[in-house]
């Protein structure tokens, strides 16, 4: 089973956004950064998600055989892939559940920001090196 974590960081002055991604398998842990579109951060958060599914996506030769174990500190996001439904992204939302549909199973789960500082960190060093970039 592969875990995977995202958190999303956002500047609200600039819209600048960033991701953190956290993939744990296996014992080893792979941690990425992306550099996400602009907007507000609730965008950003479903941004992250989809960057930390491609991420593994990339990594497997049959992603069909693989369950992953999602953790993400957004309600929002946590909550939009329960329900299937989010009245303003549902356009992410389908984005996102089709990249599950392609693995085994795939558990989501919402965890307070405090388990997330993984993801966390790695989003705020991105969103640090993207705005010294600009």
């Amino acid at each position: 089973m592969y875990t995977l974590y995202t958190d999303a960081a956002t500047d609200t002055d600039t819209a600048q956004s960033a991701a953190g991604i956290l993939i744990v398998h296996a014992g080893q842990q792979q941690q990425l950064k992306a550099v996400l579109p602009n907007g507000d951060n609730h965008h950003a958060e479903f941004y992250a998600a989809l960057a930390g599914f491609d991420a593994l996506l990339k990594r497997l030769d049959n992603p069909q055989s693989v369950s992953v174990r999602y953790f993400t500190d957004s309600k929002i996001v946590a909550d939009s892939l329960a329900k299937r439904y989010a009245k303003h992204y549902q356009k992410l939302v389908d984005e996102l559940l089709s990249k599950q549909a392609q693995f085994n199973l795939v558990i989501n789960q919402w965890v307070p920001e405090k388990q997330n500082q993984g993801a966390h960190n790695l989003a705020q060093q991105a969103l640090r090196q993207h705005r010294e970039a600009d």
